[in-house]
């Protein structure tokens, strides 16, 4: 079993090319699109993170899900508000999934524990996952208390498939499914 780690994101950043990070990054963050768009995925992140984005969004969108991420939301205000956090609680709410991006950045985060807890609240508890991004393959992850009540992305071999996968493993319940088959689920 491994985590999402930096060749992760070396391989999945070198399927983009330059040019199209930022139409990545704008397409993820709707900011060019109604907000009655479909978004599968609320991508929770630190702001630190920005680099790593562009592979975790290419990676999720691997699965053919569509990633919601609010850097570039036009529909966010300029500056920081009541509205913004009002605006990103419907985001939350109108994607079937939530995933946080879990790095040696987010203890420093001030959103992503607020918007864990909007995700907890809206969503079910079968419909969050961690992310944890580590900087080696064989590292741990800087897990925090509350972040034990959550299911996390792991790699390794699941029961029934001939290789390894990714996938959504309960370490509450010892319990895994295919990551794939996890964002496609309507719970």
């Amino acid at each position: 079993m491994r985590y999402f780690n930096s060749n992760d994101v070396r391989e999945y950043n070198s399927n983009i090319k330059t040019a199209s990070v930022k139409v990545l990054l704008e397409e993820a963050s709707f900011s060019r699109k109604p907000s009655n768009h479909r978004c599968d995925v609320f991508l929770s992140h630190s702001s630190k993170d920005i680099n790593d984005l562009p592979a975790v969004i290419n990676f999720l969108e691997h699965f053919d899900v569509k990633v919601y991420v609010d850097k570039d939301d036009y529909e966010l205000p300029k500056k920081t508000t009541a509205e913004t956090g009002q605006r990103i609680k419907r985001r939350i709410a109108e994607c079937k999934k939530f995933i946080v991006l879990v790095s040696n950045n987010s203890k420093d985060s001030k959103w992503i524990p607020w918007e864990l807890g909007i995700g907890d609240e809206k969503k079910r508890v079968e419909n969050i996952a961690l992310l944890p991004k580590v900087d080696d393959a064989q590292a741990g992850w800087p897990e925090q208390e509350y972040m034990g009540l959550y299911p996390r992305i792991i790699y390794g071999r699941l029961e029934g498939y001939s290789s390894q996968v990714w996938m959504v493993y309960d370490h509450h319940e010892e319990t895994a499914i295919k990551l794939s088959e996890w964002l496609k689920q309507n719970n």
